[in-house]
C-alpha cells in the first residue's frame, strides 16, 4: 500500500494536500489512494459510481471496495463533487473521475450531442477550481484509457478524449501525481 505523501518546505513537513492517483483497469489504483489515507481515522470518501442494481458483478465490485474501506470512513454517494471538495475540512478520498466524468456527460446529454460539451467542461472547470482552493488532504483517482486502441465509436472517443483532458487538468492542478502500473506506483510528480 501507499505512503503518507508530504512535502518539505524551509524544514517543516506537511501532508500534501492534493493527489492525483492514475492506472489503468485493476491496476491497484485505488488500493493504493486508500493506503495515502489509512492512517486517518475520518475519511470522507466519495463513491462516483452510478447504481446499477441489475449488474451484479457490478454489485460484486462496489461490495469488495465498501469491505476494504475502515469503519470511521464516511461514503458519500450522488455528491456534487465541487462543492463536496469547497466545504472539506478533512480528508477526502474520491474514486474515481472517471465514473464521474460518466456522469457529467450524461448529465449535459453529451452522447448525443457533442455540441454541448461547453457545459460539461463548464464543470470541470467548477471542480478544478474547487480542488485548487481546499486546504482540505485530498485523493483523487482516475482511469487512464488513452493508451490503446483508438475506440471504435464516436461516444468511446469522445469519453477517451475527454478523459484525458480533464485528467490532464487535475494533474496541472496538483501536487502530487502518481501512476500505478501492475500495482506498483511512479511517482511523475
Amino acid at each position: 500500500m501507499g505512503q503518507h505523501s508530504t512535502a518539505t518546505i524551509t524544514g517543516v513537513t506537511i501532508p500534501t494536500p492534493r493527489t492525483l492517483v492514475l492506472g489503468g483497469a485493476r491496476s491497484g489504483k485505488s488500493g493504493y489512494a486508500e493506503g495515502l489515507l489509512a492512517h486517518e481515522s475520518r475519511v470522507t470518501y466519495v463513491a462516483t459510481a452510478a447504481a446499477r442494481p441489475d449488474d451484479d458483478e457490478w454489485q460484486e465490485r462496489v461490495r469488495l471496495h465498501q469491505a476494504r474501506r475502515p469503519a470511521g470512513w464516511i461514503t458519500e454517494e450522488d455528491a456534487d463533487l465541487p462543492a463536496l471538495l469547497a466545504a472539506a475540512e478533512g480528508p477526502v478520498l474520491v474514486d474515481c473521475m472517471s465514473l464521474w466524468l460518466t456522469g457529467v456527460l450524461d448529465v449535459c446529454a453529451c452522447w448525443d450531442d457533442p455540441t454541448s460539451l461547453g457545459k460539461a467542461r463548464d464543470r470541470y472547470d467548477e471542480l478544478l477550481t474547487s480542488w485548487s482552493a481546499t486546504s482540505a488532504r485530498t485523493v483523487l483517482v482516475s482511469s487512464e484509457v488513452g493508451w490503446g486502441v483508438v475506440p471504435a465509436t464516436v461516444s468511446g472517443r469522445l469519453f477517451r478524449d475527454e478523459l484525458g483532458r480533464l485528467n490532464a487538468a487535475l494533474a496541472a492542478a496538483a501536487d502530487e501525481v502518481v501512476l500505478v502500473v501492475a500495482g506498483l506506483p511512479l511517482r511523475l510528480k
